[in-house]
């Protein structure tokens, strides 16, 4: 298992457009994707679910990478984050 945090810039926090820019690099990954915030964490392949995390701007959220291509995956949802985040 690969896993990273990050710290949500966006001003709206994890509103629609971002968690749903999110959700859909998550389901292009091979491998299981879960984002965490506060102690909940949910399917990061799933857009209601990502959205009721309420992460908000300044908050750390940690994603957590499990499959066989995790690495890739892993780096993948890291650019994703750093740059539309």
């Amino acid at each position: 298992m690969k896993k990273f945090t990050y710290l949500v810039k966006d001003a709206g926090g994890l509103h629609a457009r971002p968690a749903g820019l999110l959700v859909k690099c998550a389901q292009s990954c091979s491998s299981a994707v879960k984002i965490s915030k506060g102690g909940k964490s949910a399917d990061a392949k799933k857009l209601f679910a990502v959205m009721s995390l309420g992460a908000k701007q300044n908050d750390e959220v940690t994603i957590e990478v499990e499959g066989a291509n995790e690495a890739v995956d892993c780096t993948t949802l890291q650019n994703f984050c750093a740059k539309n985040l």
